[in-house]
């Protein structure tokens, strides 16, 4: 359907705010807020939720919970909170909308890789987390504005995280408590490469594999040794043997340490990895594989070698389901609208959408800027799309504010 006249407001709203997008997206993307550093990620959350308190919402810090020590990259370093700021609108039956994204990136802050730096023509930038997810974060602040400006009621609350990059082990509980308050979710992840909506996501989890052995002197007395080693060895080839990719079934392994020197049997080696899968039974199929590796609990610990496998399979998969459907066919109806392509996809990745969903909430999650180079030092962004995506995000919020909540299907 055409644009209304106040969606034309909206849209010229949001392009007058074209040179303000790019410095915020700047300012944001200079504030280095991988590897947990804790300084960034509280100036980030801070300028964002300052703002958003600006529109009338009710800002609240929400205590992080610890995460298992045997994951990958688990330091023990300080558990970060989830900021959430609430708004609600004045008039009762509007849908409650949550908006997602999380502020942390894959980039050392201390390393090279820390300015936005704009290509010579002026049309895309590079720099670390400009698509993932900042620029996500800084369209929906904006548009969150236009509509406050333009006195657009909406029900809506903001939920930032700093952890999803390492599997929001820290926020999960904040986010599923907020999805439990909520209609409907709309998350920032950057668009697929092409414009797309990603309509269905894979589940995914990590695990870990440790292997026990008895160490020995390789020369004097290399029989009384056992290699945890080679048990890790050979454990590792039974899980090469899992992965079914034309059914969406993933095993990873990397990285894995063992032993510390040549000359002695090792005792203990360890390993880490990564599935995925593509819905609940797919999950409940790989765990049971991967756990049936593990030397049976019934054994005697003096006996050796031991394999011990400790796994968290924590973000389902996020299937297509009426909702969602209904959801995407609004995104891409205002993305018509706009004269924007919207093809929809799916992707093995995943995100804090398919936690979302997982309460029994329709949830779209690649609402964000559109680029690429994910997680590399290429990370970059199409600079249109600030406009573009902010434009689109702000009409989705508002005509979404008075959905049929039954077009939104069942809570499960």
């Amino acid at each position: 359907m055409p644009l209304t006249q106040l969606e034309h407001d909206i849209t010229a709203a949001v392009q007058s705010r074209r040179d303000v997008l790019l410095a915020d997206l700047r300012r944001h993307v200079e504030t280095p807020t991988g590897g947990n550093n804790g300084p960034a990620l509280d100036a980030s959350r801070s300028m964002l939720m300052e703002r958003l308190a600006r529109l009338g919402a009710t800002p609240k810090l929400v205590r992080g919970d610890p995460k298992p020590d045997w994951l990958l990259g688990a330091t023990g370093g300080p558990i970060p909170p989830t900021g959430i700021c609430t708004r609600p609108s004045r008039d009762p039956s509007h849908t409650r909308i949550l908006l997602a994204g999380h502020l942390d990136t894959v980039h050392d802050p201390a390393g090279p890789f820390q300015k936005l730096a704009l290509s010579a023509d002026g049309k895309t930038a590079v720099g670390p987390g400009c698509v993932d997810m900042k620029g996500g974060l800084v369209i929906a602040v904006a548009a969150l504005e236009v509509l406050h400006e333009l006195k657009i009621d909406a029900n809506w609350s903001f939920l930032l995280n700093s952890d999803e990059e390492t599997g929001s082990y820290y926020s999960e509980q904040a986010i599923r408590t907020a999805a439990r308050e909520h209609d409907l979710a709309l998350a920032l992840e950057p668009a697929l490469p092409d414009g797309s909506l990603v309509i269905e996501r894979a589940g995914s989890g990590q695990f870990k594999v440790e292997a026990y052995g008895k160490t020995a002197h390789v020369g004097r007395d290399f029989t009384s040794g056992v290699s945890a080693v080679t048990a890790l060895a050979e454990t590792l080839v039974a899980l090469a043997r899992l992965p079914e990719p034309s059914r969406g079934m993933i095993v990873n392994v990397g990285p894995i340490k063992g032993g510390d020197v040549t000359n002695a049997v090792p005792d203990f080696a360890q390993a880490w990895g990564n599935v995925r899968f593509p819905d609940p039974e797919g999950c409940e199929e790989l765990a049971r594989k991967v756990d049936a590796l593990a030397t049976p609990s019934g054994v005697s610990g003096e006996t050796l070698p031991r394999v011990v496998i400790k796994r968290s399979f924590n973000r389902p998969a996020k299937r297509l389901t009426p909702g969602v459907q209904f959801l995407a066919d609004s995104a891409k109806a205002v993305a018509t609208d706009l004269g924007q392509p919207m093809p929809f996809g799916k992707t093995a990745g995943v995100c804090d959408g398919n936690i979302l969903q997982d309460e029994g909430m329709p949830c779209i999650d690649t609402l964000g800027v559109r680029g690429g180079g994910l997680h590399t030092p290429q990370e970059w962004i199409d600079l249109s799309s600030l406009v573009e995506r902010c434009q689109l995000l702000a009409i989705l919020i508002a005509r979404l504010s008075h959905a049929d909540r039954a077009l939104l299907g069942t809570r499960t």
